[in-house]
């Protein structure tokens, strides 16, 4: 056991840094865009409602809730959830956040198809992220004295490939919000060049966490699987 947690500490602890690089990035880019000021003088939450109301969505609540970079739709209540600074302030960070989060809303209203993937993952994947890590040690305890440990190391690895499956699921979804609220934002002439070239570079950082996320999961995954096919 100690050697195959020794590495997967090593993997944790490399995307443990590279993911507070892009988090820190990301928090710098905001706080840098945060500073171009609108001159159409809207929040993030008018920018919301009228993508809302331009798609002919309806149905759909703008709400502020409390947090930095805790933006987001909830499709149960069908609620747009925006940071408070993202609610209430008129800058090209507030505008960006506001209509990637709607473009969510927009994908659940088209039936988009990764999102209804994505969607149809989540109860299986809350229970299987939440045991998995622990069923995989108790394998590599188990392993070396009882061939049940390698069964229960390959149930847990199952299971983290569910978590690994839901991450690169996630990305298509949160980069086609991101390229729905762009074009939205440039269709509409909401932002002038320099407002949207500071939006679509926030969400370009944004969309990294994820993808540094995904791969992380990857190569977690990879290194548990070599581990099981090396005690066979």
């Amino acid at each position: 056991m100690g050697g195959g947690m020794m590495g997967y500490y090593i993997i944790g602890g490399l995307v443990f840094l590279v993911s507070m690089y892009v988090s820190n990035k990301l928090k710098s880019k905001f706080k840098e865009y945060s500073k171009i000021q609108l001159q159409n003088g809207m929040s993030g939450a008018e920018i919301a409602q009228k993508m809302l109301d331009d798609n002919g969505i309806t149905d759909i609540k703008i709400i502020s809730t409390r947090g930095q970079l805790t933006d987001h739709y909830n499709p149960r209540d069908k609620t747009v959830n925006l940071s408070e600074v993202v609610y209430n302030q008129r800058n090209a960070a507030a505008a960006a956040v506001a209509a990637h989060e709607v473009g969510h809303a927009i994908q659940h209203a088209t039936a988009y198809k990764w999102i209804g993937m994505r969607s149809s993952l989540v109860p299986v994947v809350s229970i299987a992220s939440k045991y998995s890590q622990y069923v995989i040690m108790g394998g590599l305890v188990l392993a070396a004295a009882t061939a049940f440990g390698n069964t229960l190391l390959l149930v847990g690895i199952i299971m983290y490939a569910t978590g690994t499956l839901f991450s690169f699921i996630t990305l298509p979804v949160e980069y086609d919000a991101s390229n729905r609220a762009l074009a939205w934002l440039e269709g509409e002439d909401m932002l002038t060049q320099q407002e949207h070239a500071g939006a679509k570079d926030a969400l370009k950082w944004a969309a990294r966490t994820y993808l540094v996320a995904a791969i992380g999961s990857l190569a977690t995954l990879v290194y548990f699987i070599s581990i099981f096919l090396n005690r066979r």
